[in-house]
């Protein structure tokens, strides 16, 4: 029989409880709740390790998977990238606000140097040692007596303080239950990693968002044939204006105030004149305004439909053997479908109740703070019009802002306080009403936000505290190893 001690000898106050496995093993409760629980080690988690860290936070990170990069590591069972995959935002407004991509790096890194470049930042603030490795979580739940109760995959339990959750939302398939049977290979977007199973195959892509797309682009390079099945009309947007990243132009927009009115009318003549319009594409004509929905970032659609490499089709209404029945009622046969069809968000280890549940996502304020608890946090959970990493980057650190303020009980932290009971925010733009933008924010705004609120936080906190955390000066990050 295996106990697991306890390793912490203020533990008198607290039950220790113990539960009985087939194979005999008692696990005992170690209480850890001097510390915070992050769940997660992937681009979000290592930006909460390094505010917690920076600010002398006690954490512990745990980590399923056996090494860094998360989604990025296409090693990693994980990871949801393929191998061509580049960045869809720019390096500018993707990378951490205090570690810079390179100068000479190109502007949309290829895959293989985004996980060089997440080792580097994991190495230059010291978060290895913060991390345990092949720690997945089985359960989370609130302990009886304050704290939460944190139970492994393992078996063993323990209690902490607060909760941090990273998990990230890129990894629970979502395919729709077409009506049918499929004789082809049937594989989500996030099981596609090279072109090789493409060759001498008819395959059918699903889904017209920024994977969908690329991937369906790459088929059409490697397959016999590809068709595009597009359930509605989307806005695509080119990744370059005169040799500027697109999202760099938008925010250069958004810097000078422009309203969205104005934004919209001047895009959409830029778009007008890099790709011309939809004519002989066989895109169909979106049902919403520009940036009421997600972009679809590609330079590249336009030039495969238009040589005829790709072709569209509508959406799938049966699926009939080795053919494929689409709503205007033609039919084609496949070799292969693959869904590009986004994700559920899912939080597998927790009971839905506790993270505030509203409209298939937690209603949480800024999509971080709970709103009537202190103890519970979400780092991560957006989806914005640019990059990410930077934004995450802010998130955590107005989590430790927020978590020292409470502990010094400034004002500031109090009217914080009082603002996220109040309600969770708007956004700036009414997105349309869809699974892909539950968890959609429109990047500048949302990033001034953030700051706005750390500015507050941080003025009255006391220099000392501060004098401990403030992070290290921007500088070139040494990817040697990427």
């Amino acid at each position: 029989m295996i106990r697991l001690k306890h390793r912490q000898p203020n533990c008198s106050k607290l039950p220790r409880l113990r539960f009985y496995y087939p194979l005999g093993k008692t696990i005992s409760l170690e209480d850890r709740s001097h510390k915070i629980c992050l769940i997660g080690a992937g681009t979000s988690g290592l930006a909460a390790a390094r505010h917690f860290s920076s600010a002398n936070i006690p954490f512990d990170c745990l980590e399923r998977e056996s090494d860094l990069g998360g989604n990025w590591n296409i090693d990693l069972p994980c990871s949801r990238i393929f191998e061509s995959t580049h960045l869809v935002s720019s390096k500018t407004l993707t990378e951490y606000s205090d570690h810079p991509m390179p100068e000479e790096w190109a502007e949309f890194p290829h895959q293989s140097l985004i996980l060089g470049y997440i080792n580097s930042y994991a190495d230059r603030f010291k978060l290895r040692d913060h991390i345990e490795f092949d720690c997945g979580v089985h359960e989370v739940r609130r302990y009886d007596q304050g704290g939460w109760l944190v139970t492994l995959e393992t078996g063993e339990q323990r209690l902490y303080s607060k909760l941090i959750i990273a998990n990230g939302h890129n990894w629970d398939y979502h395919i729709p239950n077409h009506p049918g049977e499929f004789h082809g290979e049937i594989l989500h977007s996030g099981h596609y990693k090279r072109p090789d199973i493409l060759r001498n195959k008819r395959v059918l892509v699903v889904g017209g968002g920024n994977s969908g797309c690329d991937i369906a682009v790459e088929s059409s390079h490697n397959a016999s044939f590809t068709a595009l099945s597009l359930r509605r009309g989307y806005h695509v947007i080119p990744k370059f204006f005169h040799g500027t990243p697109i999202d760099v132009c938008g925010n250069r927009l958004h810097w000078a105030r422009m309203p969205l009115w104005l934004r919209r009318f001047l895009s959409k003549i830029v778009f007008f004149f890099l790709l011309g319009t939809r004519a002989g594409t066989g895109l169909p004509k979106p049902d919403h305004k520009l940036f009421e929905s997600h972009p679809t970032v590609t330079s590249q659609l336009y030039y495969s439909l238009r040589h005829g490499d790709l072709t569209i089709r509508p959406d799938i209404d049966e699926l009939c053997g080795d053919k494929v029945r689409f709503v205007d009622g033609t039919e084609e046969a496949f070799d292969m479908i693959i869904y590009a069809t986004g994700y559920h968000l899912s939080f597998p280890f927790m009971d839905a109740k506790e993270l505030n549940w509203d409209a298939e996502r937690p209603n949480f304020h800024l999509n971080i703070f709970h709103p009537k608890q202190d103890d519970l946090f979400i780092i991560g959970m957006i989806q914005p019009d640019s990059g990410q990493w930077g934004l995450v980057d802010r998130q955590a650190k107005l989590v430790a802002r927020y978590l020292q303020s409470l502990d010094q009980q400034t004002e500031a932290g109090s009217r914080f306080q009082e603002r996220k009971q109040a309600g969770a925010r708007q956004e700036p733009i009414n997105y349309i009403r869809s699974k892909r933008h539950k968890v959609q924010v429109e990047y500048y705004s949302y990033r001034l936000e953030l700051e706005r609120e750390i500015r507050k936080l941080e003025k009255q906190l006391s220099k000392e505290s501060l004098s401990k955390t403030s992070p290290a000066s921007p500088a070139k990050a040494s990817l040697s190893h990427a």
